[in-house]
């Protein structure tokens, strides 16, 4: 029953061994093999090995023949041999490795008088280097051997020691190697009793082995948790929003994440996203922080992969800018006492409220709004200065100036003079202040002018010499 089961044990592993050729093979064709992953950088967590091995036990068993006699019989080689051994290692150096092997098993060769089965455990140790990875082992176990004189399969105590060394691969991503050599020197001791064809033997064994090896999984740790920062946009006004956006990368799909997003105007930064409140933030460069790490829940964390390295980035809070304002009046030329409209057009770049307010070198201005009155009552003739002026709810301002001219009053009119009539008293000389008809004509003649010419005046030019005689 046992040998039956180790014979199939063996056929397995022969068999294992004989399907990694075609497989390497087929590896060998691929157009655009995958870069070698050296083994210093990336150590294996596992290493399965499967191969042929060639057993050469050296040793005496004195064996009780059936007539009495005693006959030393001495172990042949064993060349048809299987292997198969697996590494788990601790960290990039040391591991524990459990080895199974069996030669000649299955087959009867002439030039072997035994067999042989063994199983044992231990320690190993590698020194991974960028193409070979040297190693070293010890093992305890047993051996099942039958012996050089029909000695049936017992199980004795194991020992081996010794090393080799493993060629690393490109082939699947460098996880399929070739163990050039594997070269054990064993121990083993074999009790068959003191009947006939027993004995007892000594065995110390030279065993050579070479094969492919299996690197399963990896030693170095998942890729660090990454966390990139991002603000959108980068540059505002007071009060307008910015939204700041945490992009994890090299996350473990089956774990969570928590995000921590702080800085100028961010409160309860817990998500992926944040928005910052840029009313009450002054002019200039700010700063916002993004972290993140992941874990199961309430686990996050607790690894240090998986603790993003804090990122940073930054937004602008640009000044307000100041308004724009032209002034203009209608008309720009005025007589004293007369009035005129003046406009303000004005705006802000950010769309503030705006304020207006006017000033004049001479005579008032009335208004607030975008357009004023001038009037010009009191002020001297000639150009006057007026200002309109803006200011925001920011405290900026801006003026612009304009102008208008007071005509100075046209001079009063020359008073002109115009002969009408003239009187004569030599006439009647008797009588000389007797006004008669011709007098009365030219009299009535002036009193029509006069009504004509609301603003004429008449004057009586007289004429007298020194013959007129007094009035009596």
């Amino acid at each position: 029953m046992h040998s039956h089961l180790l014979k199939n044990l063996s056929r397995v592993l022969a068999l294992a061994v004989l399907a990694s050729v075609p497989v390497a093979l087929a590896a060998q064709e691929a157009p655009k093999p995958a870069p070698k992953t050296s083994p210093s950088d990336s150590p294996s967590r596992w290493d399965i090995f499967a191969g042929y091995s060639y057993l050469a036990p050296k040793g005496t068993v004195d064996v009780l023949q059936s007539n009495g006699r005693v006959l030393p019989q001495t172990f042949k080689s064993m060349n048809y041999g299987v292997i198969g051994s697996g590494a788990y290692y601790f960290n990039k150096y040391v591991g524990a490795q459990v080895e199974t092997a069996g030669h000649d098993l299955w087959v009867n060769s002439p030039s072997s008088n035994g067999s042989a089965y063994t199983l044992a455990g231990g320690l190993i140790a590698r020194f991974p280097t960028a193409d070979v990875t040297p190693f070293i082992h010890g093992l305890v176990g047993g051996a099942r051997v039958n012996g050089p004189d029909h000695e049936p399969f017992r199980w004795g105590p194991l020992l081996t020691a010794g090393g080799g060394m493993d060629y690393a691969t490109p082939f699947f991503g460098g996880h399929l190697g070739i163990r050039l050599f594997q070269a054990d020197y064993e121990y083993i001791h074999e009790n068959w009793g003191p009947g006939v064809l027993g004995g007892r033997a000594n065995l110390n064994a030279a065993r050579l082995s070479a094969g492919v090896v299996l690197h399963v999984g990896s030693l170095e740790p998942p890729p660090q948790l990454t966390v990139a920062c991002s603000a959108n946009p980068t540059s505002i006004f007071p009060g307008d929003p910015v939204t700041v956006t945490a992009t994890v990368g090299s996350q473990d799909p089956k774990l969570g994440v928590v995000y921590n997003i702080s800085g100028d105007g961010i409160t309860g930064g817990n998500s992926a996203t944040a928005t910052v409140n840029t009313a009450s933030l002054s002019p200039g460069q700010h700063t916002v922080k993004c972290d993140a790490k992941e874990g199961k829940p309430g686990k996050e964390g607790l690894k240090p992969w998986q603790n993003a390295t804090e990122s940073t980035t930054g937004f602008t809070v640009k000044e307000y800018e100041p308004p724009t304002i032209s002034c203009s009046v209608s008309p720009t030329t005025i007589k004293p006492g007369d009035s005129a409209t003046i406009t303000a057009t004005a705006s802000s770049p950010q769309n503030r409220p705006l304020t207006y307010t006017y000033s004049a070198s001479a005579g008032t201005v009335t208004g607030t709004g975008a357009s004023a009155s001038y009037s010009s009552t009191g002020a001297p003739t000639g150009s006057v200065s007026l200002t309109c002026n803006v200011a925001d709810d920011k405290g900026h301002n801006a003026s612009a100036n304009s102008s208008l001219n007071i005509l100075a009053p046209p001079p009063p009119p020359q008073p002109h003079t115009q002969a009408l009539c003239s009187i004569n008293f030599e006439t009647d000389k008797k009588r000389p202040t007797r006004v008669d008809n011709e007098a009365k004509a030219c009299l009535d003649e002036v009193a029509l002018d006069l009504q004509r010419q609301a603003d004429a005046k008449a004057v009586v030019v007289g004429q007298s010499n020194a013959k007129e005689k007094a009035a009596q």
